[in-house]
């Protein structure tokens, strides 16, 4: 089945607590408000129920918006939030068994961190709709990330990608301007937005900055 190919020029991944009193689904109301193409709901701490419950919330807050939601990790409940999608890491489930269980019109994301991993999805032929690379810089976002790859590494896996890649790990405004360039389709940030007083006017700079950049 062809799925509507994802406009990944600002994918917000969320983070509840970093949302802080402002709130998760308000936050991504209002960066959706200002130019968010793509919501990815992680929240590795909450329990199965926790996830679906607060999944259901933001699902509904994005209602009328046309902008796709992407579920972190847990493929399984995917179908139970109403959700467009999954993205898995390197140590998620498989990426056949990952869909298999989403099945054909969902929308399937991978982390890559570098050449290998992108040469072993490729050698599989994966059906894949995008790839989350990086991190580019370093990140305290995620405790658990890799070394940053820099924008070279990021271009290597970009470059020789059959999927479009969107660059994650250490973006914000100031660096969004000279990542077009490097063959991504999109950034992809956590604290730019989700960290932020007024996320509307922090998406907006982002978008601006891509939409700007050469």
């Amino acid at each position: 089945m062809t799925r509507t190919p994802l406009d990944l020029r600002l994918y917000l991944v969320t983070d509840t607590d970093m949302c802080g009193d402002h709130g998760l689904v308000r936050t991504v109301r209002e960066a959706v408000s200002g130019g968010v193409t793509v919501v990815q709901l992680r929240d590795p701490d909450a329990s199965d129920d926790e996830l679906v419950a607060l999944g259901m919330l933001v699902r509904k807050g994005l209602e009328g918006t046309g902008i796709p939601l992407i579920v972190n990790d847990r493929v399984h409940l995917v179908k139970q939030i109403g959700a467009d999608g999954a993205h898995i890491g390197q140590d998620d489930l498989p990426v056949p068994e990952a869909r298999s269980i989403l099945g054909s019109s969902a929308y399937l994301g991978l982390s890559v961190h570098n050449h290998e991993q992108l040469m072993t999805a490729r050698e599989n032929d994966w059906d894949l709709d995008y790839l989350g690379v990086g991190p580019v810089w370093r990140t305290t976002s995620k405790a658990d990330a890799e070394a940053p790859i820099g924008v070279s590494g990021l271009k290597a896996v970009a470059s020789d990608s059959p999927w479009p890649c969107v660059a994650i790990g250490g973006v914000n405004a100031r660096r969004t301007g000279g990542l077009s360039a490097s063959g991504v389709a999109g950034v992809a940030v956590i604290s730019a937005i989700c960290g932020q007083p007024d996320p509307e006017t922090a998406a907006f700079a982002l978008r601006a900055a891509w939409e700007e950049s050469p």
